[in-house]
């Protein structure tokens, strides 16, 4: 008999699982909301385009849908890598919107509870403004960032990328 994964509303949201994707760029691992999560795919080839913001690699066609690609790495100010046979484009619903983020690998899917969730740190690391850091969750022997990615972007990105569409 296989049992609820998430429990019945009782009122304290603390105790309430969530699942999260975990992710990594180089040695940090990071975490998003699996409902946010449409899909993760290979690598295809991304037609560029000009004068857009270096984090911003460019836009593919899915399945007749043209979505912007995102580089995660550049836009967290880190260096470029060769894509390699664990680079993925996650799909992700952002206010609605389909947009690709490119991660150097995906990890797992984890469950917490909310009680798990730290408050993120007063100052942001590694260059990654702290406003879409939403939480830190000890995972085994790592630290991961939990990132709320529809807060990365400024009104004025999202209607650039609205235009994509």
């Amino acid at each position: 008999m296989s049992t609820a994964i998430v429990p019945a509303k009782t009122g304290e949201s603390k105790h309430e699982l969530i699942q999260l994707v975990s992710f990594n760029l180089g040695a940090e691992e990071y975490a998003v909301e699996v409902l946010k999560v449409r899909e993760i795919i290979r690598m295809t080839p991304i037609t560029h385009i000009p004068n857009t913001p270096p984090s911003v690699e460019g836009i593919i066609n899915l399945r007749g849908k043209v979505i912007p690609i995102i580089s995660l790495r550049n836009r967290f100010g880190m260096s470029s890598t060769e894509d390699d046979q664990h680079t993925r484009i996650m799909v992700m619903d952002i206010d609605g919107k389909l947009m690709g983020f490119i991660v150097d690998g995906v990890s797992e899917v984890i469950r917490i509870s909310n009680a798990e969730i730290q408050p993120p740190p007063s100052i942001a690391a590694g260059g990654i403004d702290q406003d879409f850091i939403c939480g830190v969750i000890k995972h085994g022997e790592q630290l991961l960032l939990m990132l709320q990615l529809d807060r990365m972007f400024t009104s004025e990105e999202q209607d650039a990328f609205a235009g994509f569409a």
